[in-house]
């Protein structure tokens, strides 16, 4: 398939016509083929390794917090720089904490 020249929204009737026209044939299971021995290899792998995200430490949990919106802001501006995520950022804040006070 080839890249959109522009988004769907953007696009009059004709051209999304044009756009989606691969998505109007049927699924036919004919053009299918067997795995390959490392597209199987991949799969198993990925079968054993289960759905979702890798369990890091003991796991995690999602709780809810309230955090000043200006601190919240500088926090993010320095996630971007370091290119983290809020999480991270949070949880390595608090594993400093931790480690110093312990």
């Amino acid at each position: 398939m080839k890249k959109m020249k522009k988004p769907y929204p953007e696009m009059n009737a004709q051209e999304l016509a044009e756009a989606t026209k691969a998505f109007d044939e049927p699924f036919v299971m004919d053009r299918g083929r067997p795995l390959n021995a490392a597209e199987r290899e991949r799969h198993r792998r990925a079968a054993k390794r289960g759905r979702g995200r890798p369990r890091v430490g003991k796991g995690s949990e999602r709780i809810n917090i309230t955090i000043e919106r200006g601190l919240l802001a500088e926090a993010d501006a320095l996630g971007r720089r370091e290119k983290i995520g809020r999480s991270e950022l949070i949880a390595r804040s608090l594993r400093l904490l931790v480690r110093k006070a312990g």
